[in-house]
């Protein structure tokens, strides 16, 4: 196994994780009510849906990655990296909102 190769799968899988991350309030839009007080639409609910879905893009991307790198490009192992990693991200990036 390529050491180099696996080293830049494992980055390229750190920085597609940092996408999970939850969406900050100041990127959301605003709504304006008559007393100029500015209150976020962006429910919940709405944020735990976005943050699952770009998880499990990530987690598949990243896993696949290294499921390749692991089995020398199989495509039995970038199948089972990509679909556990697609889980494992949208389990972390669901659970990473905090209402």
């Amino acid at each position: 196994m390529n050491l180099k190769f696996v080293s830049s799968c494992a980055a390229a899988g750190a920085s597609l994780a940092t996408a999970i991350a939850p969406v900050p309030a100041f990127t959301q839009t605003p709504v304006h009510h008559h007393h100029h007080v500015h209150h976020y639409s962006s429910s919940c609910h709405e944020r735990r849906s976005t943050n699952g879905t770009v998880g499990a893009v990530a987690g598949g991307v990243g896993g696949g990655l290294i499921g390749g790198a692991l089995t020398h490009g199989n495509v039995v192992g970038v199948l089972a990296g990509a679909g556990g990693g697609a889980l494992a991200g949208h389990a972390i990036g669901k659970h990473s909102t905090h209402c």
